[in-house]
């Protein structure tokens, strides 16, 4: 127990021995200033400078530009420009993703590849000779009513679906005989215009090139977007005035007809309408004669 009391003391002894610390003029030894200090001042001393830088250098980096120095951590600049080029990429995959889905459609135009719809209509008449019609509720809710009314103002603007409009906006590529008819059975999704040769193939509507090139199967083909999302198509063509890109009115000269492709089987237009991306029968909105 005495020992550790010895031991104690001897460093209290040492922390509290005070020492001076002289500061002299080398040439001259003249003593400049002086100052008393003990181990345990200068202990005291280190440690709260220590503590000080330390805070100092963390507010530094916590509230001043300079952390952006700092290897790793990344600055308010960067920041933004990562968070601009997300949006950017999330924007450009939508863009890629509706363009992608634009090329499918085409080539499903292109290549008729179009699933039709079967069913049973024996078995739709049996099952409707069935059905209790005094037991139905006929009776037109109001959210049908403005469905109905909603649809109704839609469609008295539209040329695919108003008689009275129908002739304004669509004319005929061409006149002519039709040796072929719309056969979507059949994956024919066209009406074919027998026509002289290199008679002139005039845009059906006003609207934009979105294809004209040769295909081995249909020849020289051009493709058309109009309003309402609704695209026309003009195959075997002997040659092409249009080039994709260009902007069309209704009734300019757009190809010649001919029989170009392994399809062909003489001078004539294989002439298709689609609508939303389906095929429709051109001529239930054209006279071609």
């Amino acid at each position: 127990m005495a020992e550790k009391e010895k031991r104690a003391k001897k460093i209290r002894k040492k922390l509290l021995h005070k020492y001076r610390l002289v500061v002299l003029n080398e040439a001259t030894f003249e003593e400049r200033f002086s100052f008393k200090l003990n181990r345990l001042n200068v202990f005291v001393f280190s440690s709260v400078f220590a503590v000080f830088l330390i805070a100092l250098t963390t507010l530094i980096i916590a509230f001043t530009p300079l952390r952006e120095y700092i290897p790793g951590y990344s600055s308010a600049r960067l920041k933004k420009q990562a968070t601009d080029l997300t949006y950017k990429t999330d924007s450009l995959q939508q863009v890629i993703s509706i363009n992608e889905s634009y090329i499918a459609s085409i080539r499903k135009v292109l290549s008729g590849d179009v699933k039709t719809v079967e069913f049973n209509k024996d078995s739709m008449m049996e099952l409707a000779a069935n059905v209790n019609a005094s037991r139905l509720d006929l009776t037109p809710s109001r959210q049908d009513s403005l469905l109905r009314e909603k649809v109704l103002q839609e469609d008295k603007y539209n040329p695919l679906f108003s008689s009275e409009n129908l002739n304004l906006v669509l004319f005929p590529p061409v006149k002519g005989t039709i040796s072929e008819t719309y056969k979507p059975r059949e994956k024919h999704y066209a009406v074919d215009i027998v026509t002289a040769m290199n008679a002139p193939v005039k845009a059906t509507a006003d609207g934009t090139v979105i294809f004209a090139e040769w295909t081995a199967e249909t020849g020289f083909v051009i493709l058309l977007e109009h309003g309402n999302n609704l695209i026309s198509v003009y195959k075997h063509n002997a040659s092409l005035a249009k080039e994709q890109g260009e902007l069309v009115k209704a009734g300019e000269v757009i190809a010649t007809a001919g029989n170009t492709g392994e399809y062909s089987t003489g001078p004539h237009l294989h002439f298709e309408l689609w609508s939303e991306g389906y095929p429709i029968n051109p001529a239930n909105f054209i006279d071609f004669d």
